[in-house]
């Protein structure tokens, strides 16, 4: 089977805490693979337990573990594959270094949803640990989350449903060329 891509692309989510980043992500990549598009998904969670592990949650160390993100996925999409990064990401300023530094398209989608939202869907009780003060350096809380101010994609996750969010990605990635059109057969 002949890969379509020639060349990969990042695909890079970023949002709050609960915003909805590795679910709409994960559905994603299902869209793709069902279309022969090579992926591979790097949670940001899954990359500080293995990547990042002696990383804390200062500035410094979250910048160092989102460019160790896009260290990782530019490496994957040079060879053809679709690096999907779920990542918080908090700070504008590290998000163009990365898109930057990427030797392939780069596709930053805004997970958009209101931090009132994403502290309602927080199954792990994270916000409320936050505002009771038991976790400091908590995005939306008491550190910023400076939101994107030229993403490619933006997806209001309160406001569409996830199959909203998924034909939006993919409909974004067709008219960018980056994948073949649903009614394209891949050869």
């Amino acid at each position: 089977m002949k890969n379509y891509l020639e060349r990969g692309f990042v695909l890079w989510f970023t949002g709050l805490p609960s915003a909805g980043k590795t679910t709409l992500a994960g559905q994603v990549r299902e869209a793709l693979d069902q279309r022969q598009v090579p992926t591979e998904l790097f949670d940001g969670d899954v990359v500080r337990t293995y990547l990042s592990t002696r990383l804390g949650f200062s500035k410094e160390d979250r910048d160092v573990n989102v460019k160790r993100i896009g260290f990782v996925c530019n490496l994957v999409a040079r060879h053809g594959v679709a690096a999907l990064a779920a990542a918080i990401s908090p700070y504008e300023a590290t998000r163009q270094e990365v898109r930057a530094a990427c030797e392939v398209p780069f596709v930053e989608v805004f997970v958009n949803c209101p931090v009132e939202v994403c502290a309602e869907r927080d199954v792990k009780g994270m916000y409320a640990k936050a505002k009771r003060g038991e976790i400091k350096h908590f995005t939306g809380v008491d550190d910023p989350y400076e939101a994107p101010a030229h993403a490619e994609i933006v997806c209001r996750t309160h406001l569409d449903s996830l199959e909203q969010s998924v034909a939006q990605v993919m409909g974004a990635l067709e008219e960018m060329k980056l994948i073949p059109a649903a009614s394209e057969k891949v050869a």
